[in-house]
């Protein structure tokens, strides 16, 4: 465990929280303030996986445009040695599936604060792009003081984002996936209402709409299946709100609420017990049908009339008939009877034997064990498995990398057992998305370069042009506007850099000189320094490239050669470096005057041993102080003598 290491020299990490599939999450506290936070750190095996990357880093990008008090805030991100960490605000309690646990379900009027709750999470998060994706009760975080925060947005997607990685074709949790995500289409804002119903359904019932066997028989009944009544469950719900629930859980997204705002008003309405005809079903009860009474039959009144009275001789004879008839009747009986039972012991002995066999039958021959097929082609992977005897779903969707027919991702996991004839769902590539070229010309670079990520380029390759449009202004472009590219692709732009005239600075000194280009909007890029006898030029600038007159774009860097004395004394240096495996850089310096100054720079090739003489000079002459760095470390210090 990491406990008691201190990040960006600020959190400590005090408590040992919990872990998700790609990190660690620890109770921390800020030294400088003395607040508790949570650090979120990145495992390390996953620090060279580009899916894990992608996706912490796009949860700390999420957090990053977000500030909402039903969310956990990011406070900070850093990187400490080879760990990758979020800082988010500490929440102190329980997870919303913890409450429902100890509980078994809630009441009404909590379960509306709640998703209001929630909701108002989602809405913030929507209209800033963000969709959640993994809406569940183990990220809804419950205070202790009361208030209720969303957390964990690591699978979350910008709404203008067209990279899917590895594994995030079928998001978030299968008991509270949107049936789009089941599908791997593509998944909105509804997506997020679909599982806030999910939810409210498990605070309401104390239980999941959706149960089965196998991720995907879940993810079928998603798809497929309309959820089971809530009053079967939770017979006081008051109808206004059911019906708020199963409207957030239709199949299609545009039957469901279009926004969380959309459905948080209405559920305000239906907690004040509000009827509104176009949510709820408006069909009225049967009436009871009316018990009639059923005459009897003229003919049965014979048969219900009282007998004549018979003599008692004939009596007494007809009841020991009777009693020697009821004899036979019971030693028949008894008979049959044993008969039966021989006949039930005996089926049961057979039914025994044949559960018995297919048992084993269903334990050995009739099982499956899922084999690996991502990263297969699809032809392969239906080969293996009709092989193992399992049925084959298949669910597309387009991928920046992965070739178009190939396997992305597969529900259940490869090595899971399995009864034959059950089914695995496979994720496959469409391949990437062809999308078409935007104008970005006349616009600002930042607008424009804002844009085109949006689209899903790659790199911007800036070209600056002197023009007389305003500085930063996109002139050209490529691709063009409508041609095709792919998500990733780079894109270049043609940029005004405005235009100034490169003013005159020969005989300046150089702070003139460099007050002088800043003034024009030009920069001093590079300094050269060079020995000149005469003393009078000592300082002043002797050329300058470009030269004055030239016309240029703005910023544009200007080279300066500057005279200095001719350094008079000489001395020499010797230093034998180190074996290394790539080149290092050296530095020596002397130190005149009270001041260290460069007097050499090279580099030393890699596996060179070999001693060097290196010349050195300066204007002062006797003994000085001479220090040799290697890569900025200080490895020779000494006095060198300069005559």
């Amino acid at each position: 465990m990491m406990k008691g290491m201190i990040f960006a020299e600020r959190y400590k990490l005090e408590d040992f929280i919990g872990q998700g599939g790609m990190s660690l999450v620890y109770r921390a506290v800020d030294i400088r303030t003395g607040h508790s936070v949570a650090v979120k750190i990145l495992k390390s095996e996953y620090n060279s996986d580009k899916e894990f990357l992608e996706r912490f880093q796009r949860e700390a990008q999420a957090a990053s445009l977000m500030s909402h008090h039903n969310i956990v805030n990011l406070l900070d991100v850093g990187v400490e040695g080879d760990y990758r960490y979020l800082v988010l605000e500490y929440v102190s309690g329980n997870t919303l599936k913890d409450v429902i646990r100890q509980k078994g379900r809630l009441n009404t009027a909590t379960t509306i604060q709640i998703a209001i709750r929630i909701l108002s999470a989602l809405q913030h998060a929507h209209d800033n792009g963000i969709i959640h994706r993994d809406i569940k009760p183990q990220n809804v975080l419950m205070h202790l003081d009361g208030h209720v925060k969303v957390a964990d947005f690591g699978i979350a997607r910008m709404t203008n984002a067209f990279t899917i990685s590895k594994g995030d074709t079928v998001v978030g949790s299968v008991h509270y996936s949107s049936p789009e995500q089941a599908t791997g289409t593509v998944v909105e804002a509804t997506s997020d209402i679909y599982s806030t119903g999910v939810v409210m359904y498990e605070m309401l019932t104390g239980r999941v709409p959706f149960v089965g066997d196998t991720p995907v028989s879940v993810a079928m009944q998603h798809i497929q299946d309309p959820p089971p009544p809530i009053t079967n469950f939770a017979p006081e719900t008051p109808p206004a709100v059911v019906a708020v629930v199963m409207k957030a859980l239709e199949k299609k997204a545009s039957d469901r609420f279009q926004s969380a705002r959309e459905m948080a008003d209405v559920l305000m309405k239906a907690k004040e017990g509000k009827f509104d005809p176009s949510l709820y079903p408006t069909s009225q009860p049967k009436e009871n049908a009316q018990r009639t009474t059923q005459a009897i039959p003229s003919n049965r009144i014979k048969e219900l009339s009282p007998r004549p009275a018979t003599s008692n001789s004939n009596r007494k004879q007809a009841i020991n008939q009777a009693a020697r008839k009821a004899a036979v009747r019971r030693k028949n009986s008894r008979k049959h009877s044993r008969i039966i039972l021989s006949i039930i012991i005996g089926v049961a002995a057979i039914g025994l034997l044949v559960f018995g066999v297919i048992g084993i039958y269903n334990q050995v021959a009739n099982s499956a064990v899922a084999p690996d097929i991502v990263g297969s082609s699809v032809e392969e992977a239906m080969y293996e498995i009709k092989r193992v005897g399992i049925e084959w779903h298949q669910t597309n969707i387009n991928h920046d990398t992965i070739p178009q027919g190939t396997v992305i991702a597969q529900v259940p996991q490869a090595q899971t057992q399995m009864q034959k004839g059950d089914s695995l769902l496979a994720t496959v590539s469409l391949g990437p998305v062809n999308s078409t070229m935007i104008d970005v010309t006349g616009k600002s670079y930042a607008d424009a370069a804002t844009r085109l990520k949006e689209r899903g380029f790659g790199g911007i390759v800036v070209i600056k042009t002197m023009s007389s449009e305003p500085n930063g202004e996109v002139l050209e472009q490529s691709p063009k506007v409508g041609a095709s590219y792919k998500v990733g692709q780079d894109v270049e732009l043609t940029v005004s850099g405005g235009s100034t005239m490169i003013p005159e600075v020969v005989g300046f000194t150089e702070s003139e000189a460099i007050s002088a280009l800043h003034e024009n909007n030009l920069a001093a890029a590079t300094t050269e320094y060079v020995e000149v006898v005469d003393e009078s030029l000592y300082g002043l600038v002797m050329t300058q490239t470009p030269a004055a007159g030239t016309m240029t774009v703005l910023d544009a860097p200007v080279k300066l050669t500057i005279a200095v004395a001719i350094e008079r004394y000489m001395g020499e240096v010797t230093f034998t470096p180190q074996a290394g495996d790539s080149a290092r850089s050296i530095r020596i310096t002397l130190e005149e005057n009270g001041q260290e100054v460069t007097k050499y720079e090279g580099t030393v090739a890699a596996g060179n041993t070999s001693s060097m003489i290196i010349p050195v000079s300066s204007n002062v002459n006797g003994e000085l102080l001479c220090r040799v760095y290697v890569d900025d470390e200080l490895i020779i210090q000494k006095k060198v003598v300069l005559e």
